[in-house]
């Protein structure tokens, strides 16, 4: 069940990329609801969808480095 909720969480950061806050919010919820091995792969999509949308780096999570 679990890996479903981080390919859903993938889709829904897609789709909402189009607008920054919108991305962050969505960004929030996953980082509160996924595993922790789920957060650390989803930090290496960050990184991908970054150079595909840099404008999404102004996004920031005091509890959390995607660097």
């Amino acid at each position: 069940m679990a890996r479903a909720m981080f390919e859903y969480t993938k889709v829904v950061l897609e789709k909402v990329s189009f607008d920054t806050t919108l991305f962050c919010k969505e960004l929030q919820k996953a980082f509160d609801c996924l595993l922790p091995f789920e957060i650390q792969e989803l930090k290496i999509w960050l990184k991908e969808m970054y150079l595909r949308h840099p404008d999404l780096v102004h996004c920031e999570f005091p509890k959390i480095s995607i660097s």
